[in-house]
Order: structure tokens, then C-alpha cells, then sequence
């Protein structure tokens, strides 16, 4: 779950933005003027300057605080928020025009040589007027177009914390459903030994609550340690070698180290080695499964090799749900990070499935 100092980041983050804009804007006219002016008629002519940002800043906030918000998102209705606008930006206007005549009267009288330039012929206050109506113009739609971005911002913040969560709770029902398959087929292999051989069938047992281990307390994490992932592996495969008979050709080259904690999701693997010892063995019992796993460099590879037989229709083995979920929780672990090869010779005696993931995230 999302903190409350998470939360708090984004709100610090865009008030100190809207800091730093206003302070730019404000300050920097102080660094262009003539190098012979001198300094009190430079910050006198700054003082009655200040009175345009202050009226950018009525104008802007007065519509990213509530006109955009009230009229445009919420609403949607345009005629009044521009009705309203017209208001503002006449206020706009006044507020300059206050703080011009303010300063005048506060201010002490500006040097000679101001005197005598405002002395001549003052200049139209139509094109200052027009042009600030145009600025404060400008400022509205800056508004328009921040509001609405930060809206988009929040809707696909939204959209993906929603995504996130479906596919958490997907991934979540995806692992219940994997316990209890995985169980099901290992308990009808222990039941089909007890019929020829109980001495076996009791051994499977204790290889099976080795496995029932992980399952409980492995399983229940996104990821766990490929070295624990592969004494899983290596457990189950024990527990198939006990039920099949001499005429299966079993290799096993897992060639990863014993304390590789490279992160990994669980119950990937298995369901492939599964679906090897359900098709790879013949009626008769023979047939052949060459495993092979390796990790190098954050990329894991298994891929599985067996001999292929039709599933007979007294097979208890399960409802051949396990690799649709393989092929979904790899979708949902590793999107776009994964490369799974899979399908049968040109005879149909043989079937290959080959699993690459990178645990390196793109660039």
C-alpha cells in the first residue's frame, strides 16, 4: 500500500514547482536593464512592475483553484467559465492599474532624467491594454492545459494502481489454484504406487512433504530464490523417479549454483517438468526427459525434453491447467522480459519446451 509521505511527494513536488516558476518570473526582470541606470531608479521602475505578476498570479490561480476545476472538469460547461474569465481578467486589469497608481504615491520621485521623459507626450494606453488582456489571456490557457494535464496524470496514476491490483489479485488466485493442482497430480502418482509398490508409495511420501514445505512457505512470495526453486525441482523429480520404472531415461543437468539467490517467481519450472513426466512416458513405461537449467548473467534457462505419448483416458494426472497458468504468470511476472519455445517434432515423438526469462529490466 502506497504511504502517506509517498502521497505527500507529488503535492511537495508541484508546490515546489509553482515556487519556482512565480520566483523566476518575478526576479529575473531585476537583471535586464541599462548598466547606466542607476539603482533606486531601477527599483522603482521594478516596484511598479510587480503589479503584472501579481495580476498573472489572481488570474491563474483564481482558475486552477476553482474555475477549471468547478466549471470545466466537473461541469464541462464553457460558456460560463469563459463568462467568468472575462470578470477575472478585468479584475486582472484593475489590480495593475491599482498597484501602478499606488506605487505613484508611495514611491518617492523617480531622478531628473525619468521626470523629464514622463514629462513629453504620454503614449496610448490602448496597446498596454491590449496586451495585457492578451497575456492574461495566455495565462488562462496556461491554467486550462495544467489542470488538465495533471487530471490525465491522476487518471492514468488511477488507471494503473486499478491495473496493478487486478493483476495482483489475479497473480494471487493464479498461486491458490497452482497449490492445489500441483497437489493433486503429485497425490495421484502417490496413489497409483501404492498399487504395485508400497515400500515406494511411502518413501514418495516423505519426498512429498518435502515439497509441501515449499508450497507453504515458499510459495505464498512473488519471488523466492532460484536456489530454492531448484531443490524443489530436483525434490520432485526424486519423488517421479521412485514411481517410474527402469525403462525411463531420466537426465537432469541443472547447472546452477547451490547459493544462487538470483529472485524468481515459484512454480514456474515444475509445471513444464509436470507436463514432461504426464506425456513423456509411454503405457508400457519407458520413454525418455532430459532437463536442463542454467543462469547466467540474470537470464534463466530451462528447457525440457521428452519423448511424447498420447494421454490415456484412465490418466489421473490432472486437468491440464498448468501450463495456461505458467503461460499467465509469466505474462503477468515478467511482461516482455520472457521468451517460451514449445511444441512437438515433425513426427510427433518428441516435445520440446524451452523458458528464457531476463531479470533485467529494459532500458
Amino acid at each position: 500500500m502506497t504511504s502517506d509521505l509517498d502521497k505527500a511527494k507529488p503535492k511537495y513536488r508541484n508546490l515546489m514547482l509553482h515556487v519556482l516558476c512565480w520566483a523566476v518570473l518575478i526576479i529575473v526582470p531585476l537583471f535586464f536593464h541599462s548598466s547606466d541606470d542607476p539603482w533606486p531608479m531601477v527599483w522603482n521602475r521594478y516596484v511598479r512592475w510587480l503589479g503584472t505578476p501579481l495580476a498573472y498570479m489572481l488570474v491563474f490561480y483564481f482558475n486552477y483553484l476553482w474555475l477549471v476545476p468547478r466549471f470545466l472538469i466537473k461541469k464541462r460547461d464553457w460558456k460560463m467559465f469563459l463568462l467568468i474569465n472575462v470578470l477575472v481578467i478585468m479584475m486582472g486589469l484593475c489590480t495593475m492599474d491599482l498597484w501602478h497608481m499606488m506605487s505613484n504615491q508611495l514611491l518617492p520621485d523617480l531622478p531628473n532624467k525619468i521626470q523629464h521623459v514622463s514629462a513629453g507626450k504620454r503614449p496610448s494606453r490602448v496597446p498596454r491594454y491590449f496586451w495585457a488582456v492578451m497575456t492574461l489571456c495566455m495565462f488562462v490557457a496556461l491554467t486550462v492545459a495544467v489542470r488538465m494535464m495533471q487530471r490525465w496524470q491522476h487518471v492514468e496514476e488511477v488507471r494503473k494502481e486499478a491495473e496493478a491490483a487486478r493483476a495482483e489479485a489475479e497473480l494471487s488466485n493464479l498461486r491458490n489454484q497452482m497449490n492445489p493442482h500441483f497437489l493433486l497430480n503429485t497425490l495421484n502418482n502417490i496413489y497409483a504406487l501404492i498399487a504395485f509398490d508400497q515400500d515406494k508409495a511411502q518413501m514418495a511420501v516423505g519426498e512429498l512433504s518435502k515439497l509441501l514445505r515449499h508450497l507453504l512457505y515458499e510459495n505464498q512470495q512473488d519471488f523466492v530464490p532460484l536456489y530454492k526453486e531448484v531443490d524443489f525441482m530436483n525434490n520432485y523429480i526424486e519423488l517421479m523417479k521412485i514411481r517410474v520404472t527402469d525403462h525411463v531415461k531420466i537426465e537432469s543437468n541443472i547447472d546452477i549454483d547451490p547459493s544462487d539467490s538470483t529472485p524468481v517467481a515459484p512454480l514456474i519450472f515444475i509445471s513444464l517438468i509436470e507436463n514432461a513426466f504426464k506425456h513423456g512416458i509411454s503405457p508400457q513405461g519407458a520413454g525418455y526427459i532430459k532437463i536442463a537449467m542454467s543462469q547466467h548473467d540474470g537470464e534463466i534457462s530451462c528447457e525440457i525434453v521428452n519423448s511424447c505419448y498420447p494421454k490415456r483416458g484412465n490418466d489421473k494426472s490432472g486437468s491440464g491447467i498448468g501450463l495456461e497458468q505458467v503461460s499467465r504468470r509469466l505474462e503477468l511476472m515478467y511482461p516482455g522480459r520472457y521468451v517460451w519455445e514449445k511444441g512437438t517434432s515433425e513426427d510427433g515423438s518428441e516435445y520440446y519446451s524451452r523458458i528464457i526469462i531476463n531479470k533485467k529490466e529494459e532500458s
